[in-house]
């Protein structure tokens, strides 16, 4: 008996007893306004491509859910219960905690960093796909990553995280973004490629000076 626990535009979610554990299914369903064929190629490459992504990052040694089993025939991906709480929840409950945040927030940022010097964008960074379990970030739904070395895509990855903060943690966003920051440029200096990371950061204010201007010539 697997029971629903979310369902988002491109997948159900359900959570399952798998013998003496509990996993997480991942259902992708047909979308019928789309050809039916096209249909399930999309479905079957994007649950390939999420199984790839985890199975290279578990390798990797990162902290991410580990694939249990993919049937690829009908985009269905089995993968490990992070038995955790969501980062989301851990700031909501810390936001007074300015020490707790910080730390919450650069291991964010070391996370993200760690993705994007192996060229992997998450495309859906937000603290509700982040699990806390014993002082560890795992980071969760993979579903619209892909791989990539370009630095626009990685500043977009930035973005992400940084507007998602804005909206769903305002009161601390500013001190959490910087602990962010401070996380993914720290990494990119311990992995040698410092001047790469402050890159990054600059394409992320280009990033966001395109966002202000589109909602400028919106609003005009």
């Amino acid at each position: 008996m697997q029971k629903l626990i979310s369902q988002g535009a491109e997948a159900r979610i359900f959570e399952k007893k798998d013998g003496t554990r509990v996993v997480i299914i991942k259902d992708r369903f047909r979308k019928t306004y789309r050809h039916e064929a096209l249909d399930k190629q999309l479905r079957s490459f994007r649950a390939r491509r999420e199984a790839k992504v985890l199975e290279r990052l578990t390798a990797l040694n990162f902290t991410v859910p580990k694939v249990i089993d993919l049937d690829d025939k009908n985009s269905i991906l089995k993968i490990e219960k992070i038995d955790g709480r969501l980062v989301k929840e851990v700031i909501d409950i810390n936001e007074k905690d300015k020490k707790q945040i910080t730390k919450l927030g650069t291991q964010i940022g070391e996370k993200i960093a760690f993705l994007h010097l192996h060229d992997i964008i998450h495309s859906d960074l937000t603290t509700s796909n982040m699990i806390l379990l014993d002082k560890w970030i795992y980071f969760i739904d993979f579903g619209l990553s892909f791989f990539s070395a370009k630095i626009e895509d990685k500043a977009v990855d930035l973005h992400l995280i940084e507007r998602a903060l804005e909206s769903k943690h305002y009161k601390i966003f500013k001190e959490c973004m910087k602990a962010v920051i401070i996380g993914y440029l720290n990494a990119y200096a311990t992995a040698g490629k410092k001047e790469t990371g402050k890159q990054i950061l600059a394409r992320l204010e280009s990033v966001k000076e395109r966002g202000r201007n589109k909602a400028k010539n919106v609003g005009s």
